[in-house]
């Protein structure tokens, strides 16, 4: 005779699925952002998003052994009382997870066809995608299938956890191969900080020749206090430096941590940064090497003309 359902078991197998597909999500996400970096598109324009994997490891670290954890409740629930596995819950919730894992392989097959068919390129990082998406979402689907025909023996479950895990660590260590170590993302984060100052820095410089036809002599006369501007300061206490050159023509300077060339139009770091693309402000670039940069820009009268005084 099936025992009554408690709020606890409810709640218990709503936790396993939920943590199921969170880590999923963060699975992949890791993935697909090595791939990205590793693989990237020469037709992208400007800098890279954000490339860190911070968050999507975190949570894997935080909901990996956590899903582990209450599996392995449930697990022994299901040993002292067979009936458990009879739950309503338990079957819509694992019909569910093989329904959405079904139709994601499926999907995933048919766009590997069309590509196929249709004559596009299938490039190695598409694949590398698609594979990714087919070995996870078939982890679980061959995973879910045994317990259903309740084939999880205690030697082939250890056999899918061996599996999950190696996907798991698997896909940390590749990320921070790949895109670098927390520490390194540190310094790739205050270069981004820096070329953001520079760029504000530099629209600062341009409004201040509209509005006197001239350019500073140093960064203090920028500041103004109705307006509420103050010179960024960097964020390794390392200042940036400003020199005029002509009327028309100054220099702003910074040290970077990290490399970060314009290849076939696009930004891409030596170490992958986590830039947001740039304005285009001027029509420059912000290409950097790990060291004293400077960038040496000219205003053109014609695009920023000098505002008339009433």
């Amino acid at each position: 005779m099936q025992n009554k359902m408690t709020a606890k078991d409810f709640f218990l197998h709503i936790a396993v699925i939920a943590f199921l597909y969170t880590g999923i999500v963060a699975l992949l996400n890791i993935l697909f952002r090595v791939i990205n970096v590793a693989f990237p598109q020469v037709t992208q324009y400007g800098y890279y998003g954000s490339t860190s994997i911070s968050l999507p490891v975190a949570t894997l670290i935080v909901v990996f052994p956590l899903f582990l954890f209450l599996a392995n409740v449930l697990r022994k629930g299901y040993v002292e009382d067979p009936s458990r596995k009879e739950y309503a819950v338990r079957k819509w919730l694992i019909y569910i997870t093989l329904f959405i894992a079904g139709g994601v392989l499926a999907g995933d097959l048919v766009t590997l066809i069309y590509y196929f068919l249709d004559g596009q390129e299938m490039t190695t990082a598409f694949l590398l995608k698609i594979l990714s998406v087919l070995v996870v979402t078939g982890c679980i689907f061959g995973y879910y299938i045994d317990d259903l025909k309740d084939r999880l023996t205690n030697a082939r479950r250890n056999i899918w956890r061996v599996v999950a895990g190696i996907l798991v660590v698997g896909s940390i260590v590749a990320g921070f191969s790949v895109l670098g170590t927390p520490s390194s993302q540190r310094m790739l984060r205050y270069d981004s900080q820096k070329v953001s100052d520079l760029q504000n820095i530099q629209w600062q410089i341009v409004n201040y020749w509209q509005q006197k036809g001239t350019l500073p002599t140093t960064l203090t006369e920028l500041e103004d206090p109705i307006s509420g501007f103050v010179i960024p300061v960097d964020p390794q206490s390392q200042p940036y430096e400003y020199k005029k050159i002509n009327n028309l023509a100054f220099e702003l300077c910074a040290t970077f941590n990290k490399s970060a060339q314009v290849t076939n139009g696009s930004m891409v770091p030596a170490v992958p940064a986590i830039y947001t693309e740039p304005m285009g402000k001027l029509g420059d670039s912000w290409q950097h090497e790990a060291s004293r940069q400077c960038f040496s820009r000219t205003i053109d009268p014609e695009l920023y003309p000098v505002r008339s005084k009433i």
